[in-house]
């Protein structure tokens, strides 16, 4: 009887977990899918991630046109500056995120969209990582204001919500709300339709807040990266993060 108990206690664990565990959507075209895996495995140097690149930015011509097609060049140009920002070769990364917006814009000028709002917002808020800080300071409050015209086109937009919530998770103290952006990355795992790289986000997300939270939610962080690694495992920014809990 015992024995019973346990495995339909395991049961419904199992279930309840399934049941919480968000549908991962296919939100980007399949042509595009290699450069984003290459990005977020992080097994790849920047200079063998440029092909994918390029491939894609073939592809893209090849199968859209207007502001469809400069929306979809901008995610491009995110991808591989997202590549390079890693390798702190920032000069080249900013080339890419400030062209990257440069199409966004194009695509919002000729049909304002979800996707093209929020490309617009993600290379921005990478080119204010770069800084410099009068930049950052001029432009960063843009990144949850595109975000927010993106959720009003597409409330369950799951990247839009991740720009929003970041602010609070990442900005430095005093301007952070640690609690808060984890609440609100939590929420986006009922309330958002998450891609694969969207759901590594939220995770990362939250995981970095509680790491932020002192020694005594280092346990709470780690499984959060931990479930982040499980989508990526060989991305190199989570493992960075485990190493340091």
């Amino acid at each position: 009887m015992k024995r019973v108990f346990i495995a339909i206690t395991l049961m419904v664990s199992i279930g309840l977990w399934a049941e919480s565990t968000p549908v991962i959507r296919n939100n980007l075209p399949q042509w595009m899918v290699p450069l984003r895996e290459a990005v977020y495995e992080q097994r790849l140097t920047a200079n063998q991630v440029r092909p994918l690149y390029e491939t894609a930015k073939t592809a893209a011509q090849s199968n859209l046109s207007g502001a469809a097609l400069d929306a979809a060049l901008s995610r491009c140009e995110y991808f591989m500056g997202r590549a390079l920002h890693y390798e702190n070769r920032t000069s080249e990364a900013n080339v890419h995120y400030t062209e990257g917006m440069r199409l966004a814009e194009s695509a919002l000028a000729a049909s304002p969209s979800a996707e093209a709002w929020v490309i617009r917002a993600e290379n921005l808020s990478q080119r204010c990582a770069i800084g410099p800080w009068t930049f950052t300071v001029a432009n960063g409050l843009d990144v949850e204001r595109f975000a927010r015209n993106a959720l009003t086109l597409n409330r369950r937009n799951a990247a839009a919500q991740i720009l929003i919530a970041a602010r609070w998770v990442y900005a430095p103290a005093p301007f952070n709300n640690i609690n808060r952006g984890i609440t609100m990355m939590r929420a986006i795992l009922e309330e958002g339709d998450v891609g694969k790289d969207d759901l590594f986000n939220v995770y990362f997300g939250i995981g970095w807040g509680y790491a932020q939270l002192g020694q005594r939610n280092h346990a709470e962080a780690r499984t959060w990266f931990l479930l982040a690694q499980g989508i990526y495992p060989t991305n190199k920014s989570v493992a960075e993060q485990l190493q340091k809990l």
